[in-house]
This record gives C-alpha cells, structure tokens and sequence, in this order.
C-alpha cells in the first residue's frame, strides 16, 4: 500500500494556511498516518508556527521542506505567497529525513556525512532520494557532490530553496527546525516505483565551444577568448542575458544541462554563473521562446510518464526554475495547465527553485540545472 495526499492555500495568515493544508491532506489520506512529507512555503510565512502545527499533528513525521520563488500542486494549481504539503503513508516503503547543518563550512563531506548517518536507519533497498538544499551560502553542485558520495548510484531529485529574488536567505525544514545554510533530504526505499522526464525548452544554437579557463563557477575564457567575447560574437550583446543561459555538455556526457549567468566583471571578460561548471567543459548559447519554455513542461511530464514502470503513477512532484518562472510572467500558471491537459486527475505538488537537481541521462549521475523543469512520478 502506498498513498498520497496533498494540500495547499493561499490564505496569508500562517495558523490558517496550515490548518486549511492540514484538513486537505487529512481527507486524503482518509484515516492513514503518513510517515513522511514535503513542505513549499513562500518566505514570508511564520515557518516555525506552520511546523510546530504538523508536529502537533503527525507528530513522529519524517518531514523535509523549503522556501520556493512560487508554489504548484493539483488543489490550487500555481500560485505565489502560498504553502503547500505532500504527505506519504506506506506499510511497504521506508522513508527518512536526514539534514546537514551549517554546510558551507564543509558542504561536501557534511552533505555526505548526513546521508550516512540516515542511511543506517533504513533496512530495504534504497530507491532514490529528494534533496533540498541551500542556495545562496555555498556551491549546490558540492553539495549534491557530497550526497552521490553518501548515497551511491542513487538518482538524486530536487531544487534549490528560494527566497521570491531577494537573495538574503532561504530557509530548509527539518522536522520542527528552521535552517539556513543547510541541506534536507528524504530517501526512499523499499516497494516504491518512480520515473523522472527533464527538458527546458531552451535549444543550442552557433557552433559549440571549450571552456578553457574556469574556477568552480567563474568562466573566464571560452576557447582561450575572454568568456563575455563569447557573447558578443553570438548575440551582440556585451553582457549575459537570462533569456540565453549556456548550454554545458560536461566531459564524456552527450547531452547538455542549462547553466545561467548572475554576474560579470566587464574589465577581465569573465562570467559569474549560477553553479559550478565541470573543466573541460563544451558549452553553446541558447534560444528560446514562451511557447517553447511552456511546451517544455509538457515534454519534462511526457518522458517520465512513459518510461514508468507501475500501473500508474499516484503522485507527480515538479521542480520548476525561478528564471523560468520570471520568463514565463503573467503565463507561469501555463506550465502546470499544460501538463494537467496531458492527465488532469493526479495527486501533485512542486516549487520554484533557484537550481533543479536530476540525473542528465539514464545511468542516475545527478546534476545541478537551471531553467529546467522536472517531473518525478511515484507511486507502487
């Protein structure tokens, strides 16, 4: 047996968000305790209130969560300034929390030390994991360098927090804690079946090129030419655009995942972008449009529902970029209808993220994307 429920609101006042969340998942559930779940909140709610209040109600829950740039699920579709809850009761799949704190001091061995500690907790085979980690205080891409080294070859699903385009704090959830500067994660093992599907709607275009002078997330030249000539050759632009995130392939990988552009420094040509990038690297500009970024969503949900194994999947979980989000404006909602159109009765949730997390290509290495949509389907 594997259940899902879901609930979400948009009230502004905390105690009633909860509390009308709460009576959503409870009626799905219909009497089952849930031993597991997954909170998105906007930035601005009373974030210890809203988990002392799923203690009081669930209180042995292993439950993980973070602040998002927008919220989505099947009870309000999406929205922003809102909480939404995915709960998960099984009497044949285990699921454990486990947190890294302070993970800028060490973010690849306390990341990995972390899903050490949870791992032994677990007597089933492990499935996959859900990480959801810092954004803004330390490199993504080491944290979830030190979560493969934990777990194996375990897919790795998941986003970034976000804080709506502040860029002063994202906050993780750990049970009744509220974190900054950490990671959270839930594994999954036992007799659970998932699938995933990633696309951007973003395409490669010019000929492809070597990034041949990089420090973690600093680009400093591209085919030994200052990173910014880059560029201006293709685009005839003299500073990156969000709307044109690169195209990375990395060493020995076929396809690409997007990685954008947050800074530069005019004087030395070089480009500050949102996550770490592999040495030797290839990289390409990309295009896009609305219609392609919107289609996009509806590729991401088609990939992972066809290579699902189950019956039928009993619950989506999607992770969506904030630039993607800022793209879309006044059609954000389009993403998720475009799915719903596809399958319009599924239990789901997701967030807007500041970075998505899966695997690039079938053989489970995860990686660290931007202006990507994700789809994991679950259910047994």
């Amino acid at each position: 047996m594997f259940k899902v429920g879901v609930g979400h609101s948009n009230d502004p006042n905390s105690l009633e968000a909860i509390n009308e969340t709460l009576e959503q998942c409870i009626r799905d559930l219909d009497g089952l305790v849930p031993q597991a779940g997954i909170l998105f909140t906007a930035i601005d709610f009373d974030h210890a209130l809203i988990l002392q209040r799923i203690h009081e109600t669930f209180p042995h829950i292993e439950l993980i969560g973070g602040t998002t740039d927008g919220e989505v699920s099947s009870v309000l579709e999406f929205q922003q300034d809102s909480l939404t809850l995915m709960l998960f009761c099984s009497d044949e799949v285990e699921i454990r929390a486990s947190v890294g704190k302070n993970i800028s001091q060490n973010p690849v061995e306390i990341s990995r030390q972390s899903i050490v500690t949870t791992k032994q907790q677990l007597t089933l085979p492990i499935k996959f994991c859900i990480a959801l980690t810092e954004s803004l205080t330390t490199s993504t891409v080491s944290v979830l360098q030190g979560i493969e080294l934990g777990l194996g070859n375990i897919p790795i699903f998941g986003g970034a927090t976000a804080d709506q385009w502040q860029y002063q704090r994202t906050y993780q959830f750990y049970k009744t804690e509220v974190l900054s500067d950490a990671v959270v994660t839930l594994l999954f093992a036992g007799n659970i079946t998932f699938s995933y599907g990633t696309a951007s709607g973003w395409r490669p275009i010019g000929k492809r090129s070597n990034i041949t002078k990089v420090d973690k997330n600093i680009i400093y030249e591209i085919d030994n030419k200052p990173a910014l000539d880059f560029y201006h050759y293709y685009l005839n632009i003299n500073e990156p655009d969000a709307v044109y995130p690169l195209a990375v392939f990395p060493p020995n990988e076929t396809t690409f995942f997007l990685r954008g552009a947050i800074a530069y420094d005019k004087n030395i040509g070089s480009i500050t972008m949102s996550g770490d990038l592999p040495p030797n690297s290839i990289v390409q500009i990309t295009d896009t449009s609305i219609e392609d970024v919107i289609e996009a969503s509806k590729t991401s949900f088609l990939k992972a529902k066809i290579s699902y194994e189950g019956a039928s999947p009993q619950a989506a979980i999607f992770f969506s970029c904030a630039w993607r989000r800022m793209i879309l404006g006044t059609k954000a909602n389009e993403e998720y209808k475009a799915i719903a159109s596809l399958f319009p009765i599924f239990t789901s949730c997701g967030f807007y993220t500041y970075g998505e997390i899966a695997p690039l290509s079938a053989n489970g290495k995860p990686f660290f994307h931007n202006t990507t949509f994700v789809t994991l389907l679950i259910g047994n």
